[in-house]
């Protein structure tokens, strides 16, 4: 006897949040990331082009990487496929930033200063 496995059926619950421990890392990072000032992400804002993704989301993603010893952009781009918590700090967006967006976004003076 087997226990019941089906590839072809949805696992994952809608809600990742569920599938994170309760003392988690992401959520540190959610709240630290949360408690900075509006104003502090204020230099981020362009009206030209394609909407960017959200300042907030991307440090978060960056932090998270880091506390897991991962700091090239090409494998902060696959934890976001791979992670339940980055998918849960990225809150699904699809697609997901790609490793120039992320290596692009880390470099600006603004998010050094965030960072520091």
């Amino acid at each position: 006897m087997f226990k019941d496995y089906n590839m072809n059926q949805l696992t994952l619950p809608l809600d990742l949040e569920v599938k994170l421990q309760n003392n988690d890392i992401a959520f540190h990072i959610y709240h630290l990331v949360e408690s900075i000032p509006h104003e502090a992400f204020e230099a981020f804002l362009r009206n030209e082009g394609c909407p960017a993704y959200h300042p907030r989301m991307m440090l978060k993603i960056i932090l998270c990487g880091y506390t897991q010893s991962v700091f090239s952009g090409r494998k902060i781009e696959a934890l976001l496929k791979d992670s339940i918590r980055m998918m849960w700090l990225a809150q699904g967006y699809e697609p997901p930033p790609s490793y120039r967006t992320i290596n692009r976004f880390r470099v600006q003076s603004e998010v050094k200063e965030l960072i520091r």
